[in-house]
């Protein structure tokens, strides 16, 4: 869609600048003005050129102050599934959650070029009066492998098949049970693999190991829950299955250096 239509329509139940979350995959296309996009409590500065990902369940805030123009490209798990059926494609991974991670890609003019034809040519072929799927599937595949290799940092090929679905188990176990357990061997047993393997692909895919990956996985998840719930540092330790306030204070600011209290003055 484009961006301009997310600012001008009536009919959203939120305000888009407000830190708000996502159950879908996005990729943010501009094609003219200047701000700061928030994802996951991080600013960055975009401007023409700029491409944001914002992955599933990430927290993010337009800022429409320049009233930016470009694409935004909205997909789902099971898109990129039916996808990952048709052809090989890299894997969406969670490397987000190193520090070290930026969501953010500049663009130089050949590539802002490649990236606006095949844009433009997955909304022509949507547009289409019949539509067909295979061929926004192989325009979106196209794009997904061409900003691949523009990522060094974070392609994981050498992730074998195996490896890939092992990651991609422990990732969905965190968001099915990270509020109760941050035991990395818990999860080492519940894939079947022991506590070394876990690590190893852990630092393959992210470089973390897997209680590293376990922790700000649940960091950010608070970070989320505190900015988006307002809720009492009690209530949020009770949801994260800390046994009082005064522990998951500590852990909260072992893990960031300030208080949940100090993080949401901070965000508001």
């Amino acid at each position: 869609m484009d961006l301009t239509s997310i600012y001008r329509r009536a009919d959203i139940d939120h305000d888009p600048q407000l830190p708000h979350k996502v159950n879908f995959f996005m990729l943010i296309y501009i094609e003219q003005g200047e701000g700061t996009h928030m994802v996951d409590f991080k600013n960055y500065s975009f401007a023409p050129g700029s491409l944001l990902f914002v992955q599933r369940e990430q927290v993010h805030a337009f800022d429409f102050s320049s009233e930016p123009q470009g694409k935004v490209l909205i997909f789902t798990q099971a898109f990129l599934d039916h996808v990952h059926a048709n052809m090989r494609l890299p894997k969406y991974t969670p490397t987000h959650l190193n520090q070290l991670h930026s969501p953010q890609l500049i663009l130089d003019t050949q590539s802002r070029h490649r990236t606006e034809t095949l844009i433009n040519e997955m909304l022509t072929e949507i547009n289409q009066p019949q539509t067909e799927q295979l061929v926004v599937m192989y325009l979106f595949s196209a794009l997904a492998l061409i900003l691949h290799r523009l990522r060094p940092e974070a392609r994981h090929d050498k992730l074998s098949q195996d490896q890939s679905i092992k990651l991609a188990r422990f990732f969905e176990l965190m968001q099915q049970y990270a509020r109760k357990t941050r035991d990395a061997n818990w999860y080492s047993n519940r894939i079947n693999v022991t506590y070394k393997t876990l690590n190893q692909i852990c630092k393959l895919a992210t470089g973390l190991t897997a209680k590293q990956m376990i922790d700000a996985f649940t960091v950010i998840e608070i970070k989320r829950h505190i900015v988006i719930s307002q809720k009492p540092s009690q209530q949020i330790a009770y949801d994260f299955g800390f046994e009082d306030a005064s522990n998951f204070v500590k852990y909260f600011k072992n893990q960031t250096n300030t208080t949940p209290n100090q993080f949401l003055k901070q965000r508001t």
